[in-house]
């Protein structure tokens, strides 16, 4: 199998799970392929940081076995996959995309959520660049340089899951991990055009992961399409008792609700905030995917603007409490942007955190009530598509605004109460990719897959390898 074959260059893992397990192509020779692929086009695009060839083929060769006995094998059989360098890997150390923490013992087992996937049946390539402690939104990293968009090699792959996002819009791997603090998912996956989850605070295991802001991290999946990311969702699930706030709930498979259409969805477009800056190709993108799905009213989100400026602070203020120890006796070895940016939420009065704290649980009930009338609303996931490597500025609403924190201008209020939202692929021509948010209720995923299956029937998102 070339590195350009038709089951790892464009296929989902969806096809290459079905081709293993019936024996029609060898779990080996999908990831040797994979691993010729990592090595043929990485090196432009800087997504790994690692790459795990030997136990990637190791886990292959008994997974073929496996096949030859006729013993069952996951969902995700011989899928490739990738994760971002915040998640726990045996024997490897969890850089979490700073320097310091190069020092660190190897962990001692996965992720809960790498080791879930594994058991599953996909094969773990690599580990992937990021924002260094997953502070930012462009994977410009000064430790291990910038991760670049597989669209145009100039660009942001956006971050901080940018490894995440370009291996898998780069046909380097079908599936990733990222983890998503205030769009940190969502972002890298509107900018390299692909399907980013960023499930329901609580869902998903955060157990091995490095954390930034502890109430508002989630981790999530990035796939090419909505049945790989239902797949490896379902794969992921379940109550984890090394997570404290993982819930305590049952799986609640969604790829199998993934073709019931959205008959009965009561669907909205978020306006007034969600629609201020955008540039005019992504409202038109809003528009069309409101048509597609039928989307009849829109929804005013209270005091969104209010929610992204409380967010800014209860991230930074978590985020510097955290590092603080290595803030006080080695700031120079942060990467500065970093640096600088926990410094500031060290110095944060703790009234205003306090004061966010109890802004964060009105607007949480604002939202409720909301969704007692709607199942889920749309809106832009940033306000334009990818910026230059490098670019301070940009302009919004005919504002000169930095570009690093304005990526999360239509991410950070949804994050601020832990929705989930799924990121959509879209592309006009000669355009570069962007997204368009899915949001629904908490523990409503299944509705988020379920609408963006009726988009990918409909043809409408793009989210082919660059």
């Amino acid at each position: 199998m070339t590195p350009d074959s038709p089951l790892l260059g464009s296929a989902d893992g969806f096809a290459i799970a079905r081709a293993v397990r019936r024996g029609s192509v060898s779990a080996q020779a999908v990831v040797a392929a994979c691993l010729e692929r990592i090595r043929q086009r990485d090196p432009q695009l800087n997504a790994f940081t690692a790459v795990l060839e030997a136990s990637a083929l190791q886990a292959a060769e008994r997974l073929d076995r496996q096949v030859a006995k006729g013993i069952p094998v996951g969902p995700l059989a011989g899928v490739p996959f990738a994760a971002k360098n915040l998640f726990d890997v045996a024997g490897l150390t969890t850089l979490a995309g700073s320097a310091i923490n190069r020092e660190n013992p190897p962990a001692p087992q996965d992720a809960t959520v790498v080791a879930r996937l594994k058991q599953a049946g996909a094969i773990l390539v690599g580990t992937l660049n990021m924002d260094e402690y997953a502070y930012g939104f462009v994977t410009e990293n000064s430790h291990y340089g910038p991760t670049r968009n597989p669209h145009d090699l100039s660009r942001s792959a956006g971050g901080s899951s940018g490894g995440s996002a370009a291996a898998v819009a780069g046909g380097l791997v079908p599936l990733s991990l990222g983890s998503d603090t205030n769009g940190s998912i969502r972002v890298p996956a509107a900018l390299c055009g692909i399907y980013g989850l960023k499930p329901t605070y609580g869902r998903l295991s955060r157990a091995g992961v490095a954390l930034l802001a502890p109430s508002f991290d989630h981790v999530g999946p990035l796939a090419r399409s909505v049945a790989d990311l239902a797949l490896s969702f379902d794969a992921m699930q379940g109550p984890d008792p090394q997570d404290p706030v993982c819930a305590r709930r049952p799986a609640d498979p969604t790829f199998g609700q993934l073709g019931q259409g959205i008959q009965g969805l009561r669907i909205a477009v978020a306006d007034d905030y969600f629609l201020r800056g955008a540039e005019p190709h992504i409202l038109a993108g809003v528009e069309k995917v409101a048509q597609a799905l039928g989307a009849q009213q829109t929804v005013r989100i209270p005091e969104a603007e209010r929610a992204r400026a409380a967010a800014f602070l209860i991230t930074a203020a978590e985020g510097a409490n955290l590092h603080l120890h290595h803030l006080r006796t080695r700031p120079h070895d942060f990467d500065p942007a970093t640096r600088d940016r926990l410094l500031a939420g060290a110095l944060l009065p703790a009234s205003w955190i306090v004061q966010a704290q109890r802004f964060r649980r009105w607007y949480r009930q604002q939202l409720q009530a909301l969704f007692q009338e709607i199942d889920l609303f749309i809106a832009p996931t940033t306000p334009c598509s990818a910026p230059l490597l490098g670019q301070e500025k940009m302009v919004i609403a005919g504002v000169e605004v930095l570009t690093r924190p304005n990526l999360g201008l239509y991410t950070q209020p949804l994050s601020f109460v832990g929705l989930p939202v799924l990121s959509v692929p879209l592309r006009e021509s000669g355009s570069l990719p962007f997204g368009v948010q899915l949001v629904a209720a908490p523990y409503q995923e299944a509705n988020l897959l379920r609408a963006a299956a009726h988009l990918e029937a409909l043809g409408i998102p793009e989210a082919r390898p660059a």
